[in-house]
């Protein structure tokens, strides 16, 4: 009885001892809350799984590049929708188009070879209620729209094409002649906007040459991001404003196995601009985000936080290759907006940048709308760990009585830099540092410039 008694004591033991261990190696958070099995179950879309396959030369549309068939697309949409959904299959061949709308149960499928075409012709989109920078105006749609769905994909191994050449001339050459203009002053579509929508897949194909911001989602949940390629020139014409991927106000979100190059942030999280931003419903947090086994060439940086943002918890930047980006770590500190970064995680990070951790005012198209100024910022549980690159800068972090910077973690950090600077970081309270080697170079093999045009937005 006594040996019994003891082996199922052994027994139970060894199940508390494998449960607990488990525990302990599962994925978490910054916040220490455990990673859902949804950010790890990723799988390709399965088109047959999606109903009705309408191609779009057996339906109305020609395989012509030279004549703008949005109404003839936008058609075999609705008809799709009409008959319970489906999935629009655009087959090899270029296809014009301004903007079109999916909606519930249809999906967007472009095969290898195919291509959908933004016009360059500004007069061809419409004006519609829409998001942009932050707030909700009336401005143009994205060429691909999808608003209020539950399980939207686009898949594929095609391409959207923004044609964005003649938007990007307009918009430098309006810079010129009034230096004070915004991005929204010369008006250029997106090509991907997805808003209010959820358990949504982008994945596999190419987005290129966008007039504005990439793609960009708003107030969605459960959206996945992967495998796809995201580009916009920084030369002989730089494409500005091209972000590849925004995070609006979002919640799970994962961006996974992409590559990333255009000439402004690679992701940036959004939410919110305004003294009273944080009041505002049609504003929110970006919450549980996870970049991972990414890769990425130049961009302004590789994960910004603003300029347009309030609040985001819980965002892992991990297990990626950098080549050439301005920066790694971007915190935008708007003077006129509360702000509250916390939570955030960047890991297993190999390349080079221009700088490593950038933080400071961004005071471009400030406006305090007659409002006192805000609360102070804060910046707060930000961990840094297992970083092999080189760089220009190491630490550019600026110092303010607009915004609190604590509770920062740098471990295993090993940085080549021309310029360390470890002494601002000074600027943050609570600062721990584990392993932390900066070793300074008096040169690099990459050369960057010296300065870019987000240098100057932070004026």
């Amino acid at each position: 009885m006594k040996s019994q008694n003891t082996s199922s004591f052994l027994l139970s033991l060894l199940i508390f001892l494998l449960f607990s261990s488990g525990i302990k190696s599962q994925d978490k958070f910054p916040d220490g809350t455990i990673i859902p099995k949804w950010f790890k179950e990723n799988k390709p879309t399965d088109i047959s799984k999606l109903g009705k396959k309408y191609i779009l030369t057996d339906n109305g549309v020609k395989n012509d590049s030279t004549i703008l068939q949005t109404r003839q697309v936008q058609e075999v949409i609705d008809l799709a929708a009409k008959n319970g959904g489906g999935v629009i299959i655009v087959p090899k061949g270029t296809f014009l188009i301004s903007s079109v709308f999916f909606k519930q149960g249809t999906h967007l499928h472009l095969e290898n070879g195919a291509k959908l075409k933004g016009s360059d012709d500004i007069s061809d989109f419409p004006v519609v209620e829409t998001r942009m920078e932050g707030q909700t105006v009336k401005y143009f749609p994205a060429i691909i729209n999808a608003d209020g769905l539950n399980g939207f994909t686009i898949s594929g191994k095609g391409t959207l094409d923004g044609n964005g050449l003649r938007f990007w001339k307009a918009f430098w050459k309006r810079r010129q002649w009034n230096p004070k203009c915004t991005n929204m002053d010369e008006m250029r579509p997106r090509i991907i906007y997805i808003s209010n929508s959820k358990n949504v897949q982008v994945e596999g194909i190419t987005i290129k040459n966008s007039p504005f911001w990439s793609t960009h989602y708003y107030k969605s949940e459960f959206v996945k991001l992967l495998n796809l390629t995201i580009l916009a020139p920084k030369e002989p014409v730089k494409a500005p404003s091209t972000d590849a991927v925004d995070i609006d106000a979002c919640t799970n979100f994962l961006i996974k196995n992409c590559y990333m190059s255009v000439n402004d942030d690679a992701i940036a999280l959004k939410g919110g601009k305004g003294p009273k931003a944080d009041k505002t419903p049609e504003n929110g947090e970006n919450r549980n985000i996870i970049i991972e086994d990414n890769s990425f060439g130049f961009c302004h940086s590789v994960l910004t936080c603003g300029s347009e943002s309030i609040h985001n918890y819980n965002v892992i930047l991990r297990n990626s290759k950098v080549k050439d980006a301005s920066r790694l770590l971007h915190l935008k500190m708007r003077p006129d907006t509360p702000q509250h970064y916390e939570y955030i995680t960047v890991e297993n990070i190999t390349g080079n940048v221009k700088t490593f951790l950038y933080v400071k005012g961004w005071n471009q198209f400030f406006d305090l709308k007659g409002e006192e100024r805000p609360k102070k910022s804060l910046v707060n549980n930000i961990l840094i760990k297992n970083i092999d690159i080189s760089c220009e800068t190491a630490f550019d972090v600026e110092k303010s009585d607009l915004y609190d910077l604590t509770d920062f973690t740098l471990d295993n950090l090993k940085i080549k830099a021309l310029k360390p600077k470890e002494e601002n970081l000074e600027a943050i309270k609570n600062l721990k540092k584990i392993k932390v080697n900066v070793t300074q170079v008096t040169s690099l093999d990459q050369s960057y410039d010296k300065k870019d045009d987000s240098d100057i937005a932070a004026k």
